[in-house]
Formats: C-alpha cells, structure tokens, sequence
C-alpha cells in the first residue's frame, strides 16, 4: 500500500510517508483507494437564488449579487437537458434570515425535476427539516443550526438517514455560520469530526479562501478534511474551470462537486464537467497536500496553437472511449501517460 502512496501526478508533486498518518487517517485513505474502480465524482449543479432570481454573491455578499437572465425553474431545466444527476437548490434569502423565503419557487423546481433535489438554505429548526422532506426534497443541507445546535442535528440523521447534510464553510482555518458573517472558534477539522459521529450523510465543505480567488489558495484544506472522515465530502467554492474539476476527481474521499457560478458564466459546460468527473480516478497520494497553488493558464493571446489543459485533454479522451475509437486498456493508458505528460 505504501509504494501506491509515493507518486507524482500531474501539477500535484504531492508525496507522503503512509505510515506517518494516523490510524484514523490510514483508514480513511484506504477505504478511498479501494473504492478507486466503482468511484465516480457526481456535479451537482447549483442554482442559488434572491428575490426569486438566479443569482452568484461577490465574495457571499448579500449586497453584490451578480443576478443572471436565467429563471431558477429554467436553470433546472437547462442543467437536467444537459444530463445532471443532481440539483442543489439554495434559498439565499433564507441563508442570511432564516426561513423559507423562496420556497413556493423551489418546489416548483422540486416537482418538475425528474432528478434528486438537494436543498438549503434557512433550515434552522427541525419543523423546517420535515417541511422540505414532506414537500419533495431528497436531501436537505444544515449549515449554521449544525453548529449551533448539535442536538438538533443528531436527532434529524436519527429521522432521516442518509438524507441530512452539513455544511461547512470555512476562511482562514476557522468555521464561518450565518451566511459567511460570524466566526466560529471551530476549526473545519473539529466539526467535520462531529458531524461524522453524529450520523450526516455527508459534508459540504466550502474553501472560502479558494471561492475568493486568492492566488495562493489550494485544494490541501478540502483534501485534509477528505482524507480524515470515513463519509463523503461534496467539495464547493473550488471550480472555475474544467482543470479544477479534474483535479477533484483524482483526490480521495470526494463524491461530488456543487458547481454554480462557472456554470452560468459558461467558463464550464456541465457536458464537459460531467464527463470529465465520470468514472474512476482516486489517487490517494494526493492524501498528503492536496493541490498545490493553482499554476496561471496562459492568457488566450499567447497560448501556442497546440496548448491544451488538463481538463481538455481529459475530455477529448473520454470522448474517444465512449465512441469506441480506444479501447478499455488504451483509455487508461493515455490517461496514466497524460498524467505523466502534465508532471513534467
């Protein structure tokens, strides 16, 4: 096991000792990679909405919302025709007051969807947990009543088996509730650690630092929490473009992406990210540090006519193998040779 765990894959350069990780750690990892053949990372898309609107916030203020032409109900629609598993619906409005305040619409969205809906925002009470579950949702997300009321929590997973979420968003290695505002003295570790023992079906874990576009932000805080916990961890705040999802893949323990803002920008074709996330590709020794600082795309202008992302390669052989042009074998001996080629 320890001679799988010393590799160097594409941009990651990521090496760990497996025998100086914890036991809790070791197993955690080894489960990961022995899911590596049946492991495949679900794109949630996500629709987020204010006032009724389809909506991103600036730096999760409520104050700077990038309001799209593209209805919520539409949105679903579009995504659903494009061949989403999922969809993850937030009701910002209830985020940053508690609530239901764009409930009517999400319903809708709830009842036309032929695909599983995930929903949060503003369910702070256990009432509001039943509400959603009794008007069609197939799992709902806890943020801040998580932290705050643990008790609550237990007793929803202990209801609504593999159907409750925690959210977690973090900056700066400390835990953030009530839409971004308050800081907790919980560090993302502590609370994922929590909400394992208390049964949550999975975490959500939100890199504010990463969502911000700091230059020196990775993927090592999502990975950390990853390679931790035994349950699945759904990585949000982390793609901007079809490169990052395909560096998500290869990490362990990720089951799925919540993507928003790349998808209505159209920086990312949910076709493409849905492809690329398909089939396996947990590499455990990326367990260490995860994703080291983004390297710098070059700009359009100066990019030679070859130039080609890792994402972009990725799909373009994903493409060939479903259309019979390589074999089972072959695709996964370009892929490793890919791989190799993007170390270099």
């Amino acid at each position: 096991m320890a001679g799988l765990l010393v590799k160097q894959y594409a941009h990651f350069q990521a090496i760990i000792d497996f025998n100086a990780l914890s036991g809790r750690r070791q197993r955690g990892l080894a489960a990961a990679y022995s899911a590596k053949y049946k492991f495949q990372m679900i794109i949630y898309p996500d629709i987020e909405i204010q006032n009724s609107q389809s909506v991103n916030l600036l730096r999760g203020l409520r104050e700077q919302p990038v309001t799209y032409n593209l209805s919520p109900r539409d949105a679903a629609r579009q995504f659903q025709a494009a061949g989403a598993e999922w969809l993850h619906i937030v009701d910002l409005d209830g985020v940053f007051q508690g609530g239901r305040h764009n409930a009517e619409l999400m319903c809708q969205i709830i009842e036309e969807a032929k695909v599983p809906v995930q929903v949060a925002g503003g369910l702070r009470t256990e009432n509001a947990v039943d509400w959603w579950f009794d008007h069609g949702a197939t799992r709902v997300v806890l943020g801040t009543v998580a932290v705050k009321n643990q008790n609550l929590l237990r007793d929803v997973c202990s209801r609504y088996p593999e159907k409750v979420v925690v959210s977690i968003d973090a900056r700066g290695g400390y835990v953030l509730i009530d839409g971004w505002r308050t800081r907790t003295s919980f560090t993302p570790m502590e609370l994922a650690r929590n909400f394992e023992d208390v049964g949550a079906a999975a975490i959500i874990y939100t890199d504010i630092d990463r969502f911000e576009n700091h230059p020196e932000s990775s993927l090592a805080a999502t990975t950390e929490i990853a390679t931790a916990i035994r349950i699945p961890v759904i990585s949000t705040g982390t793609v901007d473009t079809l490169d990052d999802v395909s560096y998500l893949k290869y990490l362990p323990n990720i089951s799925g992406v919540i993507v928003g803002r790349a998808l209505f920008s159209k920086a990312v074709r949910l076709e493409d990210a849905i492809a690329v996330a398909s089939g396996p590709g947990v590499d455990p020794s990326l367990a260490g540090e995860g994703v080291r600082t983004r390297a710098p795309v070059p700009p359009k202008a100066t990019r030679a006519s070859n130039y080609r992302t890792l994402g972009r390669e990725l799909l373009d052989m994903d493409r060939a193998h479903k259309a019979g042009a390589i074999s089972d074998s072959q695709y996964e001996q370009a892929k490793s040779d890919l791989l190799q080629k993007f170390s270099s």
